[in-house]
């Protein structure tokens, strides 16, 4: 395979130019700022400070990942559910109680990792067959549907001129505009919206050019500095930690999404125990200092299928554009005041390409589904993860643990693909399907 195009696809970005790499790592910021800002606007974090180990988790991934996988770490949603039962309401005081448990969550990855580098991949990827990763993909982008919905309801007619000029320059474009669909989108949707009036930019001129990302008293330092209410410590502990199954399985599924769109395997070079190990320490150091978990993005997989652009730098270039703007206020402001039906636009694209890249992930691997065994885990998996989420309470309460959807599909399906019988799988390296998660029976 060549290191710079294969039938359409850019391995290395810098044969189209610097310039043009800038406005592609612009594209990949713009499309995990929606979704990452959201988290901390939703628990009460530092936006600030959720940019900049954003964008430092990234690199730290892509070091510990020796530079191959083009992953953005951005704000994870499954770890909400845990800062909501410390922090109800976003307190300031309790909120530094929630990310030490989401350290916490973090350092389990690293076991995990180690269990792949100790084990091999053969024999702890037979707990993740197909069957089950797809269908975990499926519904990542399935659960996060709803949220595209409601935010596209704020003003249909803004959000459908994103979609259709996502489309537009995606099948129509030549040459950059053909590879920027997603920033395109942004941009037209945003420029329209303002000149209709429909962006309130108060915010923007009020906010500080320069700032700090976060304060000493919103970490988890800071929490140490002063008086510890240890049982509360141990409470976030206990309600969060466990949240780290399904996110843990989510990153594997994610990687599994990468390999599959980029037709590299990743998942053995450089191997899930570096991947892990790096989404992991990027959790357990954004959490230390008041930003929320870190997750590989789905909505940059989904600009990878679209642009094309497979490099790794392009995202590197991304991750330290988040450092940069995280010093600047204004610039958040800018990014706040964003139309709703904007993000929800171009999100409802993203979403449904995550969606598709699961399908593509079971098609490409032959998934029988004549066999009883496979149609039972799959349904459930599907059943749990998109019921739980359009429930009322939106997570199971399992113990003091507080689940999610996605997670209780995740640990199911596991246990089914354990327990069933049927399930002699024997991971094997195939030209069909060798950029999924590869099993034969």
């Amino acid at each position: 395979m060549s290191n710079n195009s294969v039938n359409g696809a850019i391995y290395d970005a810098r044969t189209l130019g610097k310039s043009r790499m800038f406005v592609l790592g612009f594209q990949h910021m713009f499309a995990m700022f929606g979704a990452t800002v959201l988290v901390p606007a939703l628990t009460g974090l530092s936006v600030s400070a959720t940019l900049l180990f954003a964008g430092l988790g990234t690199l730290l991934f892509h070091f510990l990942a020796k530079g191959k996988v083009p992953a953005f770490l951005g704000s994870s949603f499954a770890f909400i559910g845990g800062y909501a039962a410390i922090a109800p309401n976003g307190e300031a005081h309790l909120l530094p109680y929630a990310c030490f448990g989401v350290m916490i969550a973090g350092l389990m990855y690293v076991i995990l990792a180690a269990c792949f580098k100790v084990f091999g991949m053969k024999k702890v990827m037979r707990f993740f067959p197909p069957i089950v990763t797809g269908p975990i993909i499926i519904c990542i982008g399935l659960t996060l549907s709803s949220s595209a919905i409601n935010n596209c309801a704020a003003n249909w007619w803004i959000a459908i001129l994103a979609i259709a000029v996502v489309i537009v320059c995606n099948i129509w474009g030549k040459g950059m505009i053909k590879i920027i669909p997603i920033l395109m989108g942004f941009v037209v949707s945003y420029v329209v919206a303002a000149v209709c009036g429909l962006v309130d930019f108060t915010a923007v001129k009020e906010a500080a050019w320069i700032g700090a990302p976060f304060q000493f008293e919103n970490t988890v330092f800071g929490l140490f500095a002063g008086e510890v209410d240890t049982s509360l410590l141990l409470t976030a502990v206990l309600t969060i930690a466990p949240l780290s199954i399904a996110t843990m399985v989510e990153h594997i599924g994610d990687i599994c999404a990468i390999s599959s769109t980029c037709e590299k395997n990743f998942m053995e070079d450089p191997g899930f125990h570096r991947t892990l190990l790096g989404d992991g320490l990027a959790t357990a150091l954004a959490s230390l200092f008041g930003a929320p978990a870190n997750t590989t993005y789905g909505e940059n997989t989904g600009v990878l299928a679209l642009s094309k652009v497979y490099d790794p730098r392009v995202i590197r270039i991304a991750a330290v554009l988040a450092i940069v703007f995280s010093f600047s206020p204004k610039f958040a402001a800018l990014i706040s005041v964003m139309p709703t039906a904007t993000i929800g636009g171009v999100s409802l694209v993203l979403y449904g390409m995550i969606s598709a890249v699961g399908v593509r992930n079971i098609v490409e691997n032959k998934v029988d589904f004549t066999s009883s065994r496979n149609v039972i885990i799959a349904a459930l998996i599907m059943v749990l993860a998109l019921g739980i989420a359009n429930s009322a309470a939106g997570s199971i309460s399992i113990g003091i643990a507080s689940l999610s959807g996605l997670a209780v599909a995740s640990i199911v399906g596991i246990m089914l693909n354990a327990i069933l019988p049927g399930k002699d799988y024997d991971f094997a390296q195939e030209e069909q399907g060798s950029t999924s998660v590869n099993f034969k029976v």
